[in-house]
């Protein structure tokens, strides 16, 4: 195992304390692995963020955590939920009079223990509310999911909410609009390579220097096939034929495009990838108004892509999306990037 750690049993606290270290806003929640905006950067008028979830995924969530995002995340451990006590202090730690909005992805782990939170902080006056991210087509149930699973169109579930929240409308508003964006948002991705959890030592798994997963998960969960390395306009083509069939593409609507890197695949590979989901698009007749390329959400070192489709048929979605955050700090160009 190659790695630039020190100890193993480590990773995920020494990463927090770089994390704040290159950012003067951000602070550590008592010795939990949780991250918080400061004090005097938060907004007592707003309804407070919270996201949570295994670590390894980084920027995933707690980068996001700053202007117009999340106000805090509870870190667990790679690919582990966090625990409740941590959910329950990070949440303690933002928490306004407005209350505090959680956003989930679909895990066992993070639901069962969000709902224990969100009971613990009931009785202690807190006002709560939580969002489930469903966002991939590809697996009904899974391993570790009732239901969809949730990946990397929570990253424009964390913005929009984030962006909502400045506005200051009430949670009950904030969560609508959120679970909104996500019943609009569809995601899919594959795997090249596997990666290895600090703690193990070793590849989660084993695939052929020829071979391919689609559709596997975030974590190293299992796909849905595994095949022959396919090019850059096949994984394209794939995914967005299995997004088309769950939610089809409507020529004329627009819509944003997200293309993500699993953490150790070339930003060169994802443009090639990024141009071959625009070639797609343009035959289905759609108006792409937003594409995005980047690692937004990874899993350690490994290397596959995903895409990620928002369904902006509500001008509300389009217009938040426009609006930088620390999650995506530049704004949407006026011009469609297909007509």
């Amino acid at each position: 195992m190659k790695k630039i750690i020190n100890d193993p049993q480590n990773v995920v606290s020494e990463m927090l304390d770089g994390l704040v270290a290159a950012n003067p806003s951000l602070m550590r929640v008592a010795k939990n692995n949780c991250v918080v905006k400061i004090p005097r950067a938060r907004d007592p008028s707003k309804v407070a963020l919270v996201s949570l979830g295994g670590s390894g995924h980084e920027p995933a969530h707690a980068g996001y955590v700053g202007y117009r995002g999340l106000d805090g995340v509870a870190c667990g451990a790679v690919f582990a939920s966090p625990s409740v006590d941590q959910i329950v202090e990070t949440a303690k730690a933002v928490a306004t009079s407005k209350g505090v909005l959680f956003i989930v992805m679909n895990y066992t782990g993070d639901i069962l223990n969000t709902e224990m939170a969100q009971e613990l902080l009931r009785a202690s006056g807190v006002q709560s509310e939580r969002v489930i991210v469903t966002d991939d087509v590809a697996v009904e149930n899974s391993t570790y999911t009732t239901g969809r699973r949730g990946i990397i169109g929570t990253v424009f579930v964390n913005h929009i909410a984030g962006v909502l929240s400045t506005r200051r409308i009430s949670i009950t508003e904030l969560k609508t609009k959120a679970e909104g964006a996500i019943a609009r948002i569809r995601s899919g991705g594959v795997c090249l390579s596997p990666c290895t959890i600090p703690a193990v030592g070793k590849p989660g798994f084993e695939i052929g220097e020829d071979e391919m997963e689609w559709f596997m998960g975030i974590h190293g969960e299992p796909g849905i096939e595994r095949g022959k390395t396919a090019p850059s306009r096949e994984i394209a083509r794939r995914i967005l034929d299995r997004i088309d069939r769950d939610s089809p593409f409507e020529a004329g609507m627009h819509y944003a495009a997200l293309v993500n890197g699993s953490g150790g695949t070339p930003v060169m590979e994802l443009y090639i990838l990024l141009k071959d989901v625009v070639d797609y698009l343009s035959e289905k007749g759609v108006v792409l108004v937003r594409a995005t390329v980047g690692n937004f959400m990874t899993s350690l070192e490994m290397r596959g892509c995903s895409i990620s489709m928002f369904k902006l048929d509500d001008p509300i979605y389009e217009e938040v999306l426009a609006t930088p955050s620390c999650i995506f700090p530049l704004s949407s160009s006026a011009e469609h990037i297909l007509p």
